[in-house]
């Protein structure tokens, strides 16, 4: 299998969460890869401050989307078509946790996090979908996805996490059967990490002293170029070839 990123070299790409963690890394390697990505994110800094450099093969746009805003989004989409051209890669990569219950719960925290990991995304790959769908595109969107989306690991106060990644790996197998039912060469990809070390911990504001969170960042974790590897690895399969889900784990993990 011939294992290259050259048919994407000039064209459009976005990523979203990509000011920090998975989603820099991705945006980053995008880029020295060669293509025009938009970063979708909140906050902007990193990104502006690596679109100034002109040493990359491709280039990076930012661009401040608030991912469980449906219009933000859609606007988002529209700039992108009119100024760089039809995206041919969706990365989903926004993504939160936070830290409450079940049992005792904060609505709000919940619905936070499916409107970010569930409807954000959804919102997003349909909008891609219906660029490629309209251009006869043989695109390519990535979900990423968790182990936690397949298991329900043993961390107190994830509450509705895992369910949210449950949730992407339902949305995975069911826009696969949706692409083959329209005749479509679109591929999706679920990418399931295991424990890696970008901060969303501390960044959702978990309580660093809790023993539990302690013990966790203690054990064996990757970091966000691992990941990022991992993707371009996916988006540089042949056409004809799709990895439908992949998952990566540092050595040692215990689960």
């Amino acid at each position: 299998m011939v294992v290259s990123m050259d048919r994407w070299i000039g064209k459009v790409a976005i990523v979203t969460g990509a000011n920090s963690g998975i989603g820099a890394a991705v945006a980053k390697q995008l880029v020295e890869a060669g293509l025009m990505v938009v970063g979708f994110d909140r906050q902007c800094e990193w990104m502006e401050q690596v679109a100034k450099l002109h040493d990359k093969k491709g280039q990076l746009h930012p661009m401040k989307v608030d991912i469980c805003k449906e219009d933000e989004i859609q606007e988002a989409f529209r700039w992108t078509s009119n100024n760089l051209g039809s995206v041919h890669i969706l990365i989903n990569c926004a993504g939160i946790a936070q830290e409450t219950t079940l049992w005792n719960g904060d609505t709000e925290k919940w619905k936070k996090t499916f409107d970010t990991n569930v409807i954000g995304l959804c919102i997003a790959t349909r909008e891609a979908v219906k660029i490629m769908k309209a251009e006869k595109i043989d695109g390519h969107i990535v979900h990423m996805n968790s182990i936690s989306g397949h298991f329900v690991p043993n961390i107190p106060l994830f509450n509705v996490y895992p369910a949210s990644k449950f949730a992407v790996t339902a949305l995975t197998e069911t826009l696969r059967q949706e692409f083959n039912q329209l005749g479509v060469k679109i591929k999706i990809t679920s990418v399931s990490p295991g424990r890696v070390d970008t901060g969303i911990v501390k960044r959702n504001n978990f309580d660093m002293n809790s023993k539990v969170i302690q013990r966790m960042m203690k054990t064996p974790a990757m970091n966000a170029e691992d990941v990022a590897d991992s993707i371009l690895f996916v988006l540089s399969t042949p056409p004809h070839v799709q990895i439908h889900e992949l998952t990566i784990k540092p050595i040692g993990e215990a689960v």
